[in-house]
């Protein structure tokens, strides 16, 4: 299975609280962090919520 790198590029202060937890379920803490993700509908699906947020990359 596919793997997605995503990376946290804007900051989460005064976002609505479900899309920090998105953000967090994601396994995204600090600015700039990255963590890597199997490619499923459920992780595509969160992304997507969070997309003004976060850069992906396809591994």
């Amino acid at each position: 299975m596919a793997k997605l790198n995503i990376k946290l590029v804007r900051s989460t202060i005064g976002r609505k609280q479900d899309q920090i937890a998105t953000v967090k379920a994601l396994g995204l803490k600090k600015l700039n962090s990255e963590v890597e993700q199997e490619d499923t509908p459920q992780i595509r699906g969160m992304i997507q919520k969070v997309s003004h947020l976060v850069e992906v990359k396809e591994i």
